[in-house]
């Protein structure tokens, strides 16, 4: 999962767990509030009440049949005051909550009960207010959050996700950059336009390893031709004193087959010397990349090659050219070496009366494609892995290669910006893919 899609959210959770805390205690907040509200009402009809009274007495309230009573409710049945008489020892002073059955409704009212004492009598007067409004209103402001936050919700979200994405845009450009390299030399080392400082640090460090990984790199290459070209001025001289001590003529049988199994020793070790200076030639731009030419005639240039080893075997090797395309701005000699090192492999690593399919081809990219298909032995996974490096992929071919082959298929391949895509299964053959830019 992206980084902005985890930030984005981790955003959007915890808004959720900030309005659903909220939603939760919603309601006995909106609660405790309306019962304050509505006591603080409650306190001040009964001071309202008791100003009425001590005006104009307490006759006005009560009811001619009772004289000790009086009760009113207003239509609605919201609100009601009641005044009862009481025996002298009562003294309250509450509210509560209570229900009464009123036109057979049962109605829950929050009620502040009083005691006070007019004309040396006592009275209870209690004011009423129905919960019913309070229970509605609790309702409509819990709807009313609701939709409210859904809406900040979805908003944020995407505001959220737009500012994540922005604020992330250097990381991008900064993997663009990465991927795009195929050694040290390609990396663009040009800066990132940001106003982020950690992107910045980040930007510098990669610029920064990314010289001193070249600069490893150029040693290597120093080193791995410099001491290749010195030995092959000894292997030579060596092979010439050898191959002389066989045309003399004065070897015992016994001698004469030591000289030659050290020549084919120092054939291999010059194979390997010539490989490794290949490699160091085309890593330090040593070749030109100014010939134009056919791929199909270098392919077919190749199978010709190949053709009296496959024919033995009884290998059929099957041309399909499905465009014939000119490639420019490459190195002939060194696009054969590279196309020649693949089919030779699977040459050798068909069995007999086995098949191998090369065929040339555009994507929908207008690049070209040449696939190499063989039904051979095929690889592991870890002999994939470990196609390209350098003498670890001996076990591919018949155990007289330098193990390097491979190696210097890579290396040519990069020279052009040529991608190589390999697929295999073990007993079922492998697919080479280049794709030219």
């Amino acid at each position: 999962m992206r980084l902005k899609v985890k930030l984005a959210l981790f955003n959007l959770l915890s808004k959720l767990a900030v309005a659903a805390l909220l939603l939760l205690f919603m309601p006995f907040i909106t609660e405790r509030l309306n019962l304050r509200q509505i006591d603080n009402e409650l306190i001040e009809k009964r001071e309202e009440i008791i100003s009425m009274i001590s005006r104009i007495g307490i006759e006005p309230f009560l009811e001619p049949e009772t004289e000790n009573s009086f009760g009113s409710y207003n239509i609605l049945k919201e609100e009601f005051i009641s005044l009862e008489s009481a025996s002298p020892d009562v003294d309250i002073n509450q509210i509560s909550v209570v229900s009464r059955l009123i036109d057979d409704e049962i109605i829950d009212y929050r009620v502040l009960s009083y005691s006070l004492t007019i004309d040396d009598k006592n009275y209870i007067l209690e004011v009423g207010k129905s919960l019913a409004r309070v229970h509605q209103t609790r309702r409509n402001i819990i709807n009313v959050v609701i939709l409210f936050l859904l809406f900040i919700i979805i908003i944020t979200f995407f505001t959220d996700f737009q500012y994540t994405r922005l604020t992330l845009k250097p990381l991008d450009r900064i993997i663009r950059k990465l991927d795009n390299i195929s050694s040290p030399d390609t990396f663009d080392r040009s800066r990132i336009n940001t106003s982020t400082f950690d992107f910045r640090e980040l930007d510098a460090a990669l610029t920064g390893l990314m010289g001193r990984i070249k600069n490893l790199f150029e040693k290597e290459r120093e080193i791995t031709y410099n001491i290749s070209h010195e030995l092959m001025t000894p292997l030579s001289v060596l092979r010439s004193r050898l191959e002389n001590m066989l045309l003399t003529g004065k070897n015992d049988p016994e001698t004469e087959t030591g000289i030659a199994e050290s020549l084919k020793t120092l054939q291999r070790l010059q194979s390997l010397v010539n490989s490794l200076l290949l490699i160091a030639r085309i890593e330090s731009s040593q070749y030109l990349k100014e010939d134009s030419f056919k791929i199909n005639q270098v392919l077919d240039e190749i199978v010709e090659e190949t053709g009296p080893v496959a024919e033995d075997k009884k290998i059929e090797i099957e041309k399909k050219y499905f465009f014939d395309k000119i490639v420019n701005k490459v190195n002939r000699s060194l696009i054969f070496a590279m196309l020649y090192n693949v089919i030779n492999n699977s040459v050798k690593n068909t069995g007999a009366g086995g098949k191998i399919k090369i065929e040339t081809d555009v994507d929908n990219q207008k690049r070209l494609l040449v696939t190499i298909t063989d039904n051979g032995k095929g690889m592991t996974g870890d002999q994939i892995r470990n196609l390209f490096m350098r003498f670890r992929n001996r076990t591919l071919n018949s155990g007289d290669g330098t193990g390097i082959g491979m190696a210097i298929t890579k290396t040519i391949a990069d020279f052009h910006d040529i991608q190589i895509r390999v697929e295999s299964e073990p007993g079922r053959g492998t697919k080479f893919i280049f794709i030219f830019p």
